[in-house]
């Protein structure tokens, strides 16, 4: 009967024994023993560095324009100025700029004021009226047409003509995916010429460099009276730009 009861013993001992070292062995490759491990920052790393480069030209332009009247009754140079920039607006629009890509960034209606010496009080002389307006070309083409025929409809100022990327974050995700790519072929090449076993991404790092607009300066027309049609269209050369995304991965070693 004893000797059943030891039998029995050593039995569940060995029964134990198996499934406390099936956990182990689970635990260790599969379960939270492996997670935990994963958790820990390697020892063995190495860091690898690579550049994306895409060239970009500007696909829109960005056009700022005032009409600036002057005058003692403000409702005539009201709308004096008001003929004159719906006659500019509905030129752009001949130009095949649509309606949404126009917008009235300025009205502005101020006095002017003076000094008169010998009653010693400050008097409005007359009014200075100011409207403004930015168009966004999508055909760059047609910005040397536009800018040439501002002025002889009575647009007496333009501003800095700028040309800009409509969509940059698609650019900034190509030159992304060419450092990517550069650096798992560099760190490829570098673990084989040491004779090592590439392992996963412990870390990594971007950054980069988001398209800027691109101003070219324009002649500012004389303020308050009509300006002489030009002689021949402006030479508008929208350039190219770089855009670059630089990265830093760390990668184990097996």
């Amino acid at each position: 009967m004893e000797n059943n009861s030891a039998k029995f013993k050593n039995i569940a001992i060995a029964v134990f024994m198996v499934f406390l070292m099936s956990v182990i062995t689970y635990s260790f490759f599969w379960g939270p023993a492996k997670k935990f491990g994963d958790s820990l920052f390697p020892t063995r790393t190495f860091l690898v560095s690579a550049e994306g480069k895409v060239m970009v030209s500007p696909d829109i332009a960005k056009i700022s324009f005032s009409v600036i009247s002057e005058g003692i009754n403000p409702k005539t140079i009201a709308e004096e100025n008001n003929k004159k920039m719906n006659s500019a607006i509905d030129f752009i629009k001949s130009q095949g700029i649509d309606e949404k890509d126009i917008k009235t960034t300025q009205y502005n209606l101020s006095p002017r004021y003076e000094y008169d010496e010998k009653t010693k009080k400050t008097f409005i002389s007359g009014y200075t009226l100011t409207q403004n307006v930015l168009v966004k070309i999508r055909d760059l083409s047609k910005v040397a047409e536009v800018l040439g025929g501002l002025p002889e409809l009575g647009i007496n100022q333009i501003g800095q003509v700028s040309f800009e990327i409509d969509e940059p974050e698609k650019y900034l995700a190509e030159a992304r995916d060419k450092a990517f790519d550069k650096a798992n072929i560099k760190a490829k090449e570098m673990s084989g010429k040491n004779n090592v076993q590439l392992g996963r991404v412990i870390n990594f790092l971007e950054w980069g460099s988001t398209p800027r607009p691109y101003y070219e300066n324009l002649r500012a027309l004389g303020m308050g009276g009509e300006a002489a049609a030009p002689q021949a269209l402006p030479q508008i050369q929208p350039g190219t730009e770089e855009v670059i995304v630089q990265v830093n991965i760390t990668y184990e070693i097996k």
